[in-house]
């Protein structure tokens, strides 16, 4: 035995230096840790990894934060797997897909921020558009109704109109594009006499979603417009439409 403290040496079995009286301690050899078994059957792709890959493909919300969680719980279990399981290039790929996905969310809230207020006035501008189309078929019904029926007058609601084939039946309905159609307000110069006057109106549905302006016309066929969307401030002074 060597001694650690003054180098001299010692016999095999001495626990004291003979030189410097210091302990001499015998240290057993430790005994070599056994490799890990390697896994030498067929390879198993992880099905986490797989679906990994898929969520990232789709990349769409949640799918993609899906794909990151599976793709980092895939590459710990075949790195533990020794072997038994592969797959790691398609966790690796949907972690970066989904991580792409993530990245992207800033950009598609910008995107959405701008387009959908203006998809928004863009179907209003429809629905106002589509409003005072039907009002002029409103009107020009009338004058053919009235043409044909010199007895009656005007028809005083609107379901006349469309058995007669003047109007669709989704506008006799009352209700069309994003607005609702009243025929009102039919009255006759003398009494019992044809009907010689009457208002119609078109009101947005939800208002400042399916429109905002309100629009109206009579026997006369000038159609006006209210902005604030009120049917009554245009039958009483609203502007004419231009």
């Amino acid at each position: 035995m060597i001694c650690p403290n003054c180098g001299a040496s010692g016999g095999d079995y001495s626990q004291f230096c003979s030189i410097c009286g210091k302990s001499i301690q015998q240290v057993s050899p430790s005994a070599p840790v056994a490799p890990a078994p390697i896994y030498s059957g067929q390879m198993q792709t992880s099905g986490k990894a797989i679906a990994s890959l898929v969520c990232g493909i789709i990349n769409i919300f949640p799918m993609f934060i899906v794909a990151i969680i599976l793709g980092h719980i895939s590459l710990s279990e075949i790195k533990k797997s020794s072997g038994r399981l592969k797959g790691e290039g398609l966790a690796i790929a949907g972690l970066v897909l989904g991580y792409l996905g993530i990245v992207a969310i800033p950009f598609i809230l910008i995107v959405a921020a701008i387009a959908i207020p203006n998809l928004l006035r863009a179907r209003i501008a429809a629905d106002e558009a589509s409003a005072v189309g039907s009002l002029r078929n409103l009107i020009t019904a009338e004058a053919v109704y009235q043409s044909t029926h010199t007895d009656t007058g005007f028809a005083c609601n609107l379901s006349e109109l469309a058995s007669r084939g003047l109007i669709d039946s989704k506008l006799a309905s009352g209700q069309k594009s994003g607005y609702v159609f009243e025929l009102q307000n039919c009255s006759s110069e003398t009494q019992g006499g044809p009907v010689s006057k009457f208002q119609v109106s078109a009101a947005p549905f939800r208002p400042n979603q399916t429109g905002v302006r309100a629009f109206c016309a009579d026997q006369e066929g000038i159609i006006r417009l209210d902005d604030l969307g009120s049917t009554q401030n245009c039958l009483d002074h609203g502007m004419m439409l231009q």
